[in-house]
This record gives structure tokens, C-alpha cells and sequence, in this order.
């Protein structure tokens, strides 16, 4: 049984990874795709934007989806039209086409990241809840590391096409491990009826729990800093600081351990420090750490001062998102699958609009820093708010 335990879990990072891997993997060639399709910095963000969106939405339908059908069919439909699109984006001839394919590929990643966290509430409860967020954030780390490296190879080797056929590949195995190691967990008994009424319903009343609400709130602004990072550091890194592709990619992996290693710590102290608490030291240092990093870029400091802060800050996400995922998603009863989407919707969705907004103003690494600083800030004014609120 616990090897059964364990394998899920890393099936489950893997399966909830697998939609920012399409985020992540093409990161080092976005210049490229810019300058090859003649966009400009802002409308190649926009692909990333597009399949956020696609990510953000997905999750409301398949929640829904997956409260009524179970998790287990969803899951790998969802996942071998992730690769089907993947092959589409390869063959995009203009920016237009490429946006448009990317929003549909993101409705299909959204499955294994709204559905791996429905598994976890179904499986787990209490300090085994954090624990397996906490896992999930750690495997989800290592898509990460490995993403860009190899995504920056595949580039090198095959341009930014190449990198989209590697997705299609990635997704065919993601397909096999899907009906390897997920079982179905959610019992005929506990699945709602009906059609799209209900579907809505589900998703009401999570929007109505309060509570739910602003520590769901509290984590999109959170999750701000990660995807500003996501968006602006490629042309940051490379284009003001010089870096090259394979340059970036290994500056992208090391803050993608960093973010592995923080989750691996929260799952540690789980049982030991209310969540609460360790999330809200988290922010605490992530506002130090964004500080420092937007100094360095105001003083000009050279590469490494501003690398240091900047590992400092992503890392904390290793403890933002299972805390917060937990604390929200406690408050659910029934419905985790409506619950979990919007709890996936509303970070994707501010992570889409915020940064590439920002970037019209110029993208560099004072922008990166105080988009950052924000975040954490405004993220630790609604957890101290959420705490005030009497629990119910």
C-alpha cells in the first residue's frame, strides 16, 4: 500500500506538472520564437498568456468534469489531447494560429493540475493533506529543472518547433503513466448527478464559502511573483544581462530546485508549525528577498546579486502553494473537484493578464523585482486578513 501510496503521488506531480511543462520547456527559445514569427516581446509573452487562459478555464470545466465522471477518464482524455495540440503548435505558421492552438492546449493541460489536486483531497485529510501537497510541489519541481535544459537543447538543435514535438512526446508518456498508476478515487456514491446546472452549482458554492475565497485569493496573488518571474526573466536574463539559451535554462533549473527543496522542507515541518504560519514567514521572506533583488537591479549590481535574491524568492513558492492549497481546500466538504478549479483559476488567470500588461511598460529587472515585491506584499496582507476572519 505504500508503495502503491507513493507511486500515485509522483504520478500525480508528474500529471499536475505537465501543463506549465508547456510553459516552462520553451522558455529559453521565446526570443527566438519572437524574432522568427517577427512578434514582438509582448505578443510572444501573449503565447504564454494564451495557454495560461486555456489552463485557468480548463480547470472550471474539468472539475466539474471530474466531480460527475470520476477522475480517472477525464484525466487521460484530457492528456492525449494535450499531445495531439502539441504536435498543432509545431506546425503554427504565424503568431495568430500559434496563440490560438496554445489556448486550447492549455484547456487540456488544465486536467492534470485541477484533477491531481481532487485526487489528493479524496485520498488524504489533515497533516497527510499537506504532506501530499507538499510532494506534489516537489515533483513538480523537477519538471523544472529538466524542462528548460532540455527545452534550451532542443532549441539549439531543432529551434523552437523542435522544442513542441518534444512536448508531443512528453505527453504520449504522460498518457501511458495516466493508465499505469491512477486509480479511480472517487466512488460512483460520491460523484453529483445531473448536467450543466449542477456543474455550476458546484462551482457557486465554492465562489459563496468566504474563507475558501480569500485564502484562494491569497494564493493567486502569491502565485503573481512565480509567474511574473516566468514571463519577464527570459528577456531579463538574456537580453539585459546576456545570458544565452543554455545560460537561462540552467539559472531557470537551479530556482526550480530551490522551489523542490522549500516544498520538501514544508512537507518536513507539516504536524509541527500551523500551515498558516509557515506560509506566512514564507511571504515574509519573499518581500526581503524581492526588495533586495529590486535594489540590485536600481544599482546596477552585476549578475550575481541579482541571481541571489531571485533564488530566494521563487523558492518560497515551494512553501506558498501547498500551504495555501491545503488551507483552501480544507474548507471543502464536498465538490473538490469545483473547488479545486477555482482555486487552479484564479492565479493562472492573473498570472495571464498582469505580467504581459506590465511588460508594455519595458520589460527589465527592475519591473521583474517590483512585480515580485507586490505580490508577496499583497499576499501577505490577505493571509494576515484571512487569519483575522473567525473560522466557521
Amino acid at each position: 500500500m505504500r508503495r502503491s501510496s507513493r507511486s500515485l503521488m509522483l504520478a500525480l506531480g508528474a500529471l499536475s506538472a505537465f501543463g506549465p511543462i508547456s510553459l516552462d520547456v520553451y522558455l529559453p527559445s521565446l526570443p527566438q520564437l519572437a524574432d522568427e514569427l517577427g512578434a514582438s516581446e509582448s505578443l510572444a509573452q501573449f503565447t504564454m498568456s494564451a495557454c495560461m487562459i486555456g489552463l485557468a478555464l480548463g480547470q472550471l470545466v474539468w472539475g466539474p468534469v471530474s466531480d460527475r465522471y470520476g477522475r480517472r477518464v477525464p484525466l487521460i482524455l484530457a492528456v492525449s489531447g494535450f499531445t495531439a495540440l502539441s504536435v498543432a503548435c509545431a506546425f503554427a505558421p504565424t503568431i495568430e494560429v500559434l496563440i490560438a492552438v496554445r489556448f486550447v492546449q492549455g484547456l487540456c493541460g488544465a486536467a492534470g493540475m485541477v484533477i491531481a489536486r481532487a485526487i489528493v483531497h479524496d485520498v488524504f485529510s489533515g497533516a497527510g493533506a499537506i504532506a501530499a501537497y507538499s510532494t506534489l510541489a516537489a515533483v513538480m519541481g523537477v519538471a523544472p529543472v529538466l524542462a528548460p535544459l532540455v527545452g534550451g537543447a532542443v532549441a539549439t538543435l531543432a529551434g523552437w518547433r523542435g522544442v513542441f514535438i518534444a512536448l508531443a512526446l512528453i505527453g504520449i508518456l504522460l498518457v501511458a503513466l495516466s493508465d499505469f498508476a491512477v486509480p479511480e478515487t472517487l466512488a460512483p456514491a460520491q460523484r453529483t448527478s445531473g448536467g450543466v446546472v449542477n456543474d455550476v452549482r458546484g462551482v457557486t458554492i465554492a465562489l459563496r464559502n468566504g474563507t475558501f475565497m480569500l485564502t484562494a485569493a491569497t494564493l493567486a496573488v502569491a502565485s503573481l511573483a512565480l509567474f511574473g518571474y516566468l514571463q519577464m526573466s527570459p528577456f531579463v536574463l538574456q537580453e539585459q544581462y546576456g545570458l544565452d539559451t543554455q545560460g537561462f535554462a540552467v539559472v531557470f533549473a537551479v530556482n526550480a530546485v530551490g522551489i523542490m527543496l522549500a516544498a520538501q522542507l514544508n512537507r518536513r515541518l507539516a504536524g509541527r508549525m500551523p500551515v498558516a504560519r509557515a506560509v506566512q514567514w514564507s511571504l515574509t521572506i519573499g518581500i526581503a528577498a524581492a526588495t533586495a533583488l529590486v535594489l540590485a537591479a536600481v544599482f546596477g549590481s552585476s549578475l550575481p546579486w541579482l541571481l541571489a535574491p531571485l533564488f530566494l524568492a521563487i523558492s518560497m513558492h515551494g512553501v506558498n502553494n501547498p500551504g495555501l492549497t491545503a488551507l483552501a481546500l480544507g474548507r471543502i466538504q464536498r465538490g473538490a473537484g469545483s473547488a479545486s478549479a477555482v482555486l487552479g483559476t484564479l492565479p493562472l488567470l492573473l498570472g495571464a493578464i498582469v505580467p504581459p500588461l506590465l511588460s508594455g511598460l519595458g520589460v527589465s529587472a527592475v519591473l521583474l523585482g517590483a512585480t515580485m515585491l507586490g505580490a508577496f506584499v499583497g499576499a501577505l496582507a490577505l493571509l494576515l486578513l484571512t487569519r483575522a476572519l473567525p473560522h466557521r
